[in-house]
C-alpha cells in the first residue's frame, strides 16, 4: 500500500456543494500528490436548492486501472 498523507485510502471521492470551497478541496488535494480519476459529476440537490458536485481522485503514486 502507498503511503499518502493521514493515511488516507489511495482513492477518495470528494463531494460538496459546487462552489469555491469544493474547487479549493479538490485544488488542495492536487496540491499535496493526488490526481484526478475520471471526470466530476454533477446533481442537482433538489432539498438545498443547488448544484452538487463530486470528483474522485486517487494518489499520486498508486497504479489504479480504469
Amino acid at each position: 500500500m502507498h503511503k499518502t498523507p493521514d493515511d488516507k485510502p489511495i482513492y477518495r471521492l470528494l463531494t460538496g456543494k459546487d462552489d469555491r470551497a469544493f474547487c479549493e478541496r479538490v485544488s488542495e488535494a492536487l496540491a499535496q500528490g493526488w490526481r484526478l480519476y475520471g471526470s466530476p459529476s454533477l446533481a442537482w440537490d433538489e432539498e438545498g436548492g443547488h448544484m452538487k458536485a463530486a470528483q474522485a481522485v486517487v494518489w499520486g503514486e498508486a497504479d489504479v486501472v480504469k
